[in-house]
């Protein structure tokens, strides 16, 4: 390990593991201040189908445009592939789903798969999201099942 003994490791992991979890929850219950707190300050984003946002604070701005009131959306994250290239620094792949629904009527209009490319930045002892791409292998809009 670079840098980091076993249980350190163990820790870190464990860490980015929580930090996406309240990354997920913040977002989806629209918790703005949880979800800016989890992301350093040179935070840059590029979802497929977006321009790239070079901050946290627009990535944030964009964001809450995005899932503005009139949407509810669920996100799931699962099967983690994080790999550390200090004690400071990681990346990782994670498997995704969401779901964005219309507010109002319930009705789905969203539904997708692909991967979370994220980096990471231990800073001041906390870990925090320093960059994220989303590519998604399969989006459905307005499913018939609708």
């Amino acid at each position: 390990m670079i840098g980091m003994t076993d249980i350190e490791y163990l820790m870190a992991v464990n860490e980015i593991q929580l930090l996406k979890s309240r990354r997920d929850r913040a977002v989806d219950t629209k918790d703005w201040a949880l979800y800016r707190s989890l992301h350093a300050d040179h935070h840059v984003s590029h979802n497929d189908g977006y321009e790239r946002w070079e901050s946290a604070d627009v990535m944030i701005a964009n964001v809450k445009d995005l899932l503005n009131e009139t949407k509810t959306s669920v996100h799931h994250s699962h099967t983690p592939d994080i790999t550390f290239q200090s004690a400071t620094t990681a990346k990782s792949i994670w498997g995704m789903e969401d779901l964005i629904f219309d507010t109002a009527s319930g009705e789905l209009l969203i539904h997708g798969f692909g991967f979370y490319h994220e980096t990471y930045e231990k800073i001041d002892g906390k870990w925090l999201f320093n960059s994220r791409q989303l590519k998604r292998t399969l989006v459905r809009e307005k499913p018939e099942s609708k």
